[in-house]
């Protein structure tokens, strides 16, 4: 069995709690172990908040524009993608994901959604333009599990 959702979110700050809180739900009622759904609700809420904060239009600062999440729970993998509309990255991707300075306020979100991710890509929107975050995780699965494969 799989399950897919997918959200059309403004770029507001209070639109992150909400696609995370959707996401540990789905996983919690599919009985996905709960590390794995804490770590990619996680990688989750660091790719909304770089939507949310850099993915409008940049000259207008309009925050009405909106972002998207997707997510499969497919077999025994979770595959979550964010695409927003704004420049994107430069080249088409992150030149390298840096580390953030010790007493940095920014600058942490990429390299998270790399370390708690088993696979991650980053890269532009062809067409209208903005950057997709996409990242998956292999699933560990409660023995409980409704969904889990047997």
């Amino acid at each position: 069995m799989s399950i897919w959702w997918s959200l059309h979110l403004r770029r507001e700050a209070a639109s992150v709690p909400l696609a995370r809180r959707l996401l540990l739900g789905t996983m919690e009622t599919a009985g996905v172990d709960p590390d794995i759904s804490y770590e990619l609700s996680v990688a989750l809420t660091e790719a909304c908040a770089n939507a949310v904060e850099h993915g409008g239009d940049q000259a207008t600062g309009d925050a009405s524009e909106a972002y998207r999440v997707t997510a499969y729970l497919d077999g025994e993998t979770c595959r979550i993608e964010v695409a927003d509309s704004g420049p994107g990255f430069p080249g088409g991707r992150p030149a390298t994901v840096q580390r953030a300075a010790p007493d940095g306020e920014n600058g942490r979100g990429l390299r998270l959604i790399e370390e708690l991710a088993d696979h991650v890509h980053f890269g532009n929107r062809t067409g209208r333009g903005g950057a997709v975050v996409s990242f998956d995780k292999i699933v560990k699965w409660r023995a409980d599990a409704p969904l889990a494969l047997t």
